[in-house]
């Protein structure tokens, strides 16, 4: 189903009534289908412009430290793109403009109004400070051309932050007034800019210089504005961008209330990334050792976390999130309803395991071939260095390989934990997984700073996967004393049994291929392998779902034959 198909199938079931019988939960499991369909569709094509991205940007640069320093300069603006994007608009402010919105344009207008002044000044004055401070580190800290470069290109790159955050409040109103494609298009937008302008460098033979991370940088910055500007004429016709602070204050106040919280709560494994990078950093921005001891990382660590951390990322973003976004609806529109909650979670839960077991250990079969089949230079590099005309060098991809590894046990945990916050946002508690996540991001930090002394990147990995699993167990613990919706009960159990079986026989089949096949010895042979073990694997694991008759498959497949809920049945 396209965007346009889910409006319109959201718009003619909005006014229906769900039937209370066993043929309202068929009904259900076809809708939550129907909608995690709709979410990875529209999920996908930004996604694999976002890996194409990174791979680009990897084979630019390589693994050197102007690798990093670009890196760096990406990801700290852009993880307020994650954080402001991904579930906590759906949380919060979506649904109060929606009320607004029929309470009357008038009021919708003073709310959005004064939402976008409010966190256009808040963001602007944090971006100017930010700024100055850089300004100032540039002119007073010892001259050192890594971090020099690293500082100019978070100069360069943080006036997105500003923009993107506005656009993600634009493409909430998008939404609601039934436009999902167009608020779906903002990653396709920063994807084209910074491909459009890295392919032409790379072309023209200018890869892993300055001046191709200055013009990469400046892309990012330009469709930051592309996309505030181009929302923001799309709703020409739903706004008048008056702030009347005394009838709109109230409605601000809350949705802050609420998003605040659910920013950290779904936000753990951005922040825990985000503190991942300022380790890895350390030896650009402060040196080589740390009280007097060689430090455990190198120039190089930033960029080989991003390369693997957008592996692990592709299925948790094309499905994991998107299980967790359709459920999310549904979760809401029943949350009185003890037996339908918890049907509704307990079929997002087992879709999740469906998904990100397999994820998780094909990930792990796959990622040395993976790694080197995406980021290797593609021709033989001397002693291990990285090769002159870009991509990673041999040792490059090992190191790459292993932290993908480390991230790759908990791809499963990283897609429950999502569907287990929101739960409990459906029921009202938000405070709930924020001070569960605080607790991670604490644990997270400890790990990390233990494990790269034994680990290098990897331990960084390694703290991430950890942390997941031990927060999906707690969150599914308080979901169930908490909640009362037996998450995990017998059904669930028998189910993830079967997914776990399945899981196996097609790891083991997928070792054996790739057992069997020679010892790679050029890149075309890692494309090759890579290639085999995810097909193989697929047909595998499908072939299993059959034979053991796991309900998941059934359930992905099934569409409604009626009016339905899908995961915009939020926005009412």
């Amino acid at each position: 189903m396209d965007a346009d198909g889910a409006r319109d199938h959201v718009q003619a079931g909005s006014d229906s009534q769900v039937p209370s019988n066993g043929g309202g939960q068929k009904h259900h499991a076809a809708a939550l289908a129907s909608a995690i369909r709709a979410v990875s569709g529209m999920t996908l094509l930004s996604r694999l412009g976002g890996l194409a991205r990174d791979v680009l940007i990897g084979r630019i640069f390589g693994d050197t430290a102007l690798g990093s320093a670009f890196s760096a300069g990406f990801t700290i603006p852009n993880l307020f793109r994650r954080l402001f994007g991904e579930g906590a608009l759906s949380a919060a402010f979506i649904p109060e403009y929606a009320k607004a919105q029929r309470e009357g344009r008038e009021e919708a207008d003073r709310f959005s109004s004064l939402t976008l002044v409010r966190l256009g000044i808040a963001t602007g004055l944090l971006t100017a400070v930010a700024e100055i401070v850089l300004f100032a580190a540039l002119v007073l800290l010892p001259p050192d051309p890594d971090r020099q470069m690293s500082i100019r290109l978070i100069i360069i790159m943080l006036p997105f932050m500003p923009f993107i955050c506005g656009t993600a409040i634009l493409g909430g109103m998008l939404q609601v007034h039934g436009k999902f494609g167009p608020a779906a298009s903002g990653p396709l937008v920063l994807n084209g800019f910074i491909i459009a302008v890295g392919l032409w460098h790379l072309l023209r033979g200018e890869a892993g210089s300055p001046a191709v991370a200055y013009a990469l940088g400046i892309a990012t910055t330009v469709s930051g504005i592309t996309q505030a500007a181009t929302f923001a004429w799309l709703l020409r016709r739903h706004a008048s961008w008056r702030a009347d602070r005394q009838l709109a204050r109230e409605r601000v106040h809350r949705m802050w209330v609420t998003m605040i919280p659910v920013l950290i709560g779904l936000g753990t494994l951005q922040l825990n990334t985000f503190i991942d990078q300022l380790i890895a950093m350390w030896p650009i921005w402060v040196g080589p050792t740390v009280f007097g001891h060689p430090y455990p990382l190198d120039e190089s660590s930033n960029i080989i976390i991003a390369a693997a951390q957008r592996l692990y990322q592709f299925p948790l973003g094309v499905f994991g999130i998107a299980v967790a976004t359709a459920v999310f609806p549904l979760l809401s529109r029943h949350a009185a309803d003890g037996e339908r909650f918890a049907d509704t979670l307990q079929r997002g839960l087992r879709i999740s395991f469906y998904i990100g077991l397999p994820a998780s250990a094909g990930l792990m079969l796959l990622n040395h071939d993976v790694v080197a089949a995406l980021y290797a230079s593609g021709r033989a590099s001397v002693d291990g260095a990285a090769p002159t005309h870009g991509g990673f060098s041999d040792a490059g991809v090992a190191r790459a390989a292993a932290v993908l590894a480390g991230f790759a046990p908990g791809v499963w945990a990283y897609s429950v934990n999502h569907v287990f916050a929101r739960a409990f946002y459906a029921r009202g508690d938000t405070r709930t997984p924020m001070r569960i996540a605080i607790g991670m991001v604490a644990l997270n930090l400890a790990l990390n700073l233990t494990l790269i002394w034994f680990l290098r990147e990897a331990g960084l990995a390694w703290s991430t996967s950890i942390c997941a699993a031990i927060q999906a167990c707690i969150l599914g613990r308080f979901c169930h004393t908490r909640l009362h919706a037996g998450s995990l009960n017998r059904d669930v159990l028998m189910g993830l049994a079967r997914i776990v079986v399945a899981t196996g026989i097609m790891a083991g089949v997928v070792w054996a291929v790739l057992w069997m096949m020679p010892a790679p010895q050029r890149w075309l042979d890692y494309v090759l392998r890579a290639g085999a073990g995810s097909i193989v694997g697929v047909a595998v694991y499908a072939g299993a779902s059959l034979a053991l008759r796991t309900p998941e498959l059934r359930w992905l497949a099934h569409r409604p034959k009626g009016p339905g809920i899908t995961a915009e049945t939020s926005l009412d």
